[in-house]
């Protein structure tokens, strides 16, 4: 049997070039596609792939949490990053929340069915053009102290910025979360106070730095 995978990246053209390449590549067999975040949770959830492949910057819920809810709910499930972001920030988050192996878009196709093959075999892959720097802190003490969105808000709360960032309304992320808008409201203060930001601009401005969701196009 071959190794089957989902393939999670909000770009349909990077979703549709990837499945076509696959179909040309032995072993591998593409069973699924997300656009979003939570949707690759809920597919991984139903198909029960080997591996997700997961782009981080999605719409709805960014991937590192999508990793992080796929690798705890469904243990057996291999994830591998697939990002533009090649900053230690993201390479360790991702490695944080469950993830396998990450590695740049810019790679070639043969290194990503190569990293496929080795998460695959139980193995964790990062690709070489992300250098030594990045490894090196990954493993260290060095970034204990810093600070980012996945380390001074949780989850819930991030989901919460990414919807609101995102241009959602406190009712409409009351609904997508099932919760009620006043607890969107409690979030959203809380979230300000955590960060020490007073207006919405800030907090779109900061989830977008922390790759919690995209600038618009």
């Amino acid at each position: 049997m071959g190794i089957r995978i989902i393939l999670a990246d909000d770009h349909a053209i990077v979703r549709h070039g990837l499945s076509r390449s696959f179909q040309q590549s032995d072993g591998i067999e593409v069973i699924g596609q997300a656009d979003n975040g939570r949707s690759a949770v809920d597919l991984a959830k139903e198909l029960s792939p080997d591996i997700v492949i997961m782009d981080i910057a999605m719409p709805d819920l960014n991937g590192v949490d999508a990793a992080r809810l796929i690798t705890s709910e469904k243990p057996k499930v291999k994830v591998i990053g697939l990002s533009m972001h090649s900053g230690g920030k993201y390479v360790r988050e991702m490695f944080r929340a469950g993830a396998s192996g990450y590695l740049l878009k810019d790679c070639s196709f043969e290194e990503l069915v190569e990293a496929i093959k080795t998460v695959a075999a139980g193995k964790t892959y990062v690709s070489p053009s992300i250098g030594d720097m990045v490894i090196k802190e990954y493993v260290s003490d060095s970034d204990k102290n810093e600070k980012s969105a996945f380390s001074v808000l949780s989850q819930r709360e991030r989901e919460v910025l990414q919807l609101l960032a995102e241009g959602k309304t406190t009712k409409q992320v009351g609904k997508r979360l099932h919760i009620s808008p006043k607890t969107v409201e409690a979030h959203r203060l809380r979230i300000m106070d955590k960060l020490n930001i007073n207006n919405t601009a800030q907090l779109t401005k900061y989830a977008i730095q922390e790759g919690l969701t995209k600038p618009e196009p």
